[in-house]
């Protein structure tokens, strides 16, 4: 195995036997993303979304940022081979979602910072989910939402990791007034 900082290529073949157990998961740690500025994006990530630059490890011998909050990590890696930032907001691209409990003051931030953003609506049995989507300085698409109003319901029999009950599954009211 490399250092720390050097990435090396592996090809894993799966064992007749380890396909029947799941991987033993603990939570989604961070997502990453390349950014033509960092220092651009952290300042977005910071202001926007409220995360808050953590440090990374020293033995990186490449530049970059790690980011923290609501029990997740932003990871962005400074690269000039970014890819070209998508014009359009489309809601069925690839995103990270943030649930949230007040979409009303994300539209006024979002307005107030000048942020393009478009919305949807999606109804399932009487329960409705506002989304809010908008992209980061690299083009890559944020959907806000409150998402915790849908409950999640498996379609096997496998078991499921739920969330603390810390986190509440309280519906909240529809922002665009349909109920």
């Amino acid at each position: 195995m490399g250092n720390v900082g050097e990435i090396e290529e592996m090809q894993w073949l799966p064992s007749p036997d380890s396909t029947t157990a799941a991987l033993p998961l603990l939570s989604l740690n961070h997502v990453s993303f390349v950014s033509k500025s960092v220092s651009k994006s952290v300042r977005f990530y910071e202001q926007v979304l409220g995360f808050v630059l953590i440090k990374r490890p020293s033995s990186f011998n490449f530049e970059g940022a790690w980011l923290f909050n609501y029990g997740i990590g932003i990871h962005l890696l400074e690269s000039e081979s970014v890819p070209t930032k998508k014009e359009k907001i489309n809601p069925k691209d690839n995103h990270i979602s943030f649930q949230c409990s007040d979409m009303k003051q994300v539209i006024r931030k979002l307005e107030a910072m000048k942020i393009e953003y478009v919305t949807a609506v999606v109804e399932e049995g009487g329960i409705q989910v506002d989304q809010l989507f908008f992209h980061d300085p690299d083009g890559y698409m944020i959907e806000i939402c409150n998402c915790q109003n849908l409950p999640v319901l498996p379609l096997t029999s496998c078991p499921l990791k739920l969330p603390s009950s810390s986190s509440s599954n309280t519906a909240v009211p529809s922002l665009y007034g349909r109920s």
